[in-house]
């Protein structure tokens, strides 16, 4: 897990931006951990292409320079690919990872560094969603209330990974990279890329899984985070903690501070669960309707969904034999303590925060 503190920064940083389409919140928060290494970018509207959405969430390791670095300029080596320009997305986005490794390692200090970063990317162009990841960020949706996963995490006991790094000169020990690092794919960590092997061949490779998927009326809300999230809660956790709170109006940037704080340990004690660096960004679909018609819509599921499992539970008056209603599962709501509230800046722009990165 890396060094601690001996008490958890909860302080956040947060924000959020908005549009006809779009109402963002994000945040971050250093916790346990000794430094803040993780970065966050959300764009509404790339520049050279308005209309166009770029999230994305920046896991750092062994230092914050790599997350930094790519929360500031993934998007640009994106929209610079000539694929990006014959619509072909997703090989632009396989390529843009490659080229900001490439650039990082020869151009820049981060190159000399022992520092590697994930990065999840989700990008919005006309109704089509790409989302391309390389480590073991995530990023999940909501359909109708029904969760879509969008990205799959990338560890060195995978069978796939292990042959990768195996077949490159590593192996994998305690289920990490030379038994040393906890992912299999990352930007950065250049101590395990080789001058003689092509960048998808490396024992770390850069080279992401790109997913894609037409957006729809029906889609709710994305979420992207740092395995800081994942490791406590699962993705229908998630999902439901995050439905549940829009639904009683709550904006976007609050839930991501309370998403942060029921997954904070509270102490340093459990394994590392709960110990590292958060970072959350919510994206809220609006579909040119206002945020109140996402928060009647996930308000109405949610109470039909309540009243439909008490039902269930409740006594067959038809039958001779009695039956005892169990108790009502209490809502997420009323399972998790409010958080501080941060004062978010309100900007419709992007923000890329401190560093994210870890072993």
């Amino acid at each position: 897990m890396g060094q601690t503190l001996s008490e958890p920064v909860t302080a956040k940083e947060s924000s959020y931006c908005r549009n006809d389409q779009y109402r963002v919140g994000s945040s971050c928060m250093q916790g346990w951990r000794i430094n803040m290494e993780d970065s966050h970018t959300h764009i509404l509207s790339l520049p050279g292409d308005p209309g166009t959405a770029f999230f994305a969430v920046y896991d750092g390791h062994g230092g914050a320079t790599v997350a930094q670095y790519a929360g500031k300029h993934l998007h640009k080596f994106v929209i610079k690919r000539p694929e990006y320009n014959t619509n072909d997305i997703a090989k632009a986005l396989k390529q843009a990872f490659l080229d900001i490794d490439y650039e990082m390692q020869h151009n820049e200090p981060c190159g000399e560094q022992m520092a590697g970063s994930t990065a999840v990317v989700v990008l919005v162009k006309d109704n089509m969603l790409y989302c391309a990841n390389a480590g073991d960020s995530r990023a999940i949706a909501s359909i109708n209330g029904q969760l879509e996963t969008l990205s799959v995490d990338h560890k060195p006991n995978n069978e796939a990974e292990s042959k990768r790094i195996i077949e490159g000169g590593g192996w994998v020990e305690f289920n990490r990279v030379n038994g040393n690092l906890a992912l299999s794919r990352a930007l950065g960590d250049f101590v395990f890329k080789r001058a003689n092997k092509k960048p998808e061949d490396q024992i770390v490779t850069a080279y992401p899984d790109v997913e894609t998927r037409q957006v729809q009326q029906d889609w709710e809300f994305i979420v992207l985070a740092c395995d800081g999230i994942w490791d406590v809660m699962s993705n229908e956790e998630v999902l439901q903690f995050c439905r549940t709170r829009i639904g009683l109006g709550m904006q976007p940037e609050e839930i991501c501070e309370e998403l942060m704080n029921h997954c904070l340990a509270p102490d340093c004690q459990m394994g590392g669960l709960g110990g590292d660096n958060m970072t959350v960004v919510l994206v809220c679909l609006l579909h040119d309707k206002p945020y109140s018609d996402l928060v009647q819509r996930c308000a109405g599921t949610s109470q039909q969904q309540q009243q439909q499992q008490q039902s269930s539970h409740a006594p067959d008056t038809e039958t001779e034999t009695e039956t005892t209603a169990a108790p009502a599962t209490p809502t997420a709501a009323a399972a998790v303590e409010t958080t501080t509230e941060a004062t978010p800046a309100d900007t419709d722009t992007n923000k890329s925060d401190a560093p994210a990165m870890e072993l």
